[in-house]
């Protein structure tokens, strides 16, 4: 039966770093860390998460700002916000809340935000600099699953890696993100040829397809290490009329048998998404006023 990799246990230790760093920050430079979070419109999963990242920023000693706009809220008035956000020094990080409504630019609204207060790591300069291996802003769900992967293994070095999705929020940084550990890496996607048998090479899998469990026990290779990164609501009716749950990209209870390690949905890489944005907010602060980084928050 493979290991369960507690994200949730994990992201606790993340946090609890974040805040001493606060701490030292407030003490020793008078600087208190700020993130900004913008929400345009009333998704209700956008309201719950940015409701959620406010109380932990608060909880680690950092300033919270939110700013909930109008569902019609015009893109030069988001660009004005960010404007001012970007140009305010009590700012250190700065995250838009996606999905925007669809009458918003996205792509013009994520790289109008200063690359160094891109606590998402989206913007283009950011991708840039962490393909070409240079210091950047790295986003927050790879990021948490390398800190768990770094956590169980110690040196990745030379493990074959499988990322199973290529979006640039999640695939393509992660397989960036497992080069520069010196892995061996391939990104699978939905034209790969002999997915299944790709995936058995893997030491190392990867699951963020958004697909729910697509990847079954058989296809994983014995002993392998499984980070699912995949969050997909299905029915429950065991646990009432219209009640749901949450359930991966890999169907766990197959997985578990075959694999040496996995984490778990809910309560495997969805914390350590939260945990490391707020390392991120402290490492922008940090190299905003020329303070030494906080050790092991960063890749």
């Amino acid at each position: 039966m493979a290991t369960r990799i507690d994200g949730k246990v994990f992201a606790a230790t993340v946090r609890d770093k974040v805040a001493t760093h606060v701490v030292r920050l407030k003490s020793d430079h008078g600087i208190t860390p700020g993130l900004a979070v913008v929400l345009v419109g009333e998704d209700p999963a956008s309201a719950v998460y940015v409701r959620s990242k406010g109380k932990l920023t608060v909880e680690v000693g950092m300033n919270s700002m939110e700013h909930k706009l109008d569902t019609d809220t015009s893109q030069a008035d988001l660009l004005a916000l960010i404007d001012r956000l970007n140009t305010d020094p009590a700012v250190h990080g700065i995250l838009v809340q996606l999905p925007l409504p669809d009458h918003l630019d996205e792509d013009l609204v994520i790289n109008a935000i200063a690359p160094e207060k891109d606590v998402d790591g989206f913007h283009i300069s950011n991708v840039g600099l962490l393909g070409t291996g240079q210091k950047s802003m790295v986003p927050c769900t790879p990021l948490g699953c390398l800190m768990l992967l770094r956590d169980h293994h110690g040196s990745l070095s030379g493990m074959n890696a499988v990322v199973v999705g290529r979006s640039n929020i999640v695939g393509k940084p992660m397989a960036q993100l497992l080069l520069g550990d010196s892995c061996t890496v391939t990104i699978a996607h939905s034209r790969t040829k002999d997915i299944e048998a790709l995936c058995r090479n893997a030491d190392i899998l990867v699951a963020a397809v958004g697909r729910r469990e697509m990847i079954k026990g058989d296809w994983i290779k014995p002993g392998a290490t499984v980070i699912d990164v995949g969050i997909n609501r299905i029915d429950a009716p065991e646990k009432g009329e219209g009640k749901t749950r949450l359930v991966g990209d890999v169907d766990f209870a197959s997985a578990s048998e075959v694999a040496g390690a996995i984490t778990p949905v809910p309560g495997g890489v969805g914390p350590m998404t939260i945990a490391c944005l707020l390392a991120n907010t402290v490492t922008a602060c940090c190299r905003a006023n020329g303070v030494e980084e906080p050790v092991g928050l960063t890749a």
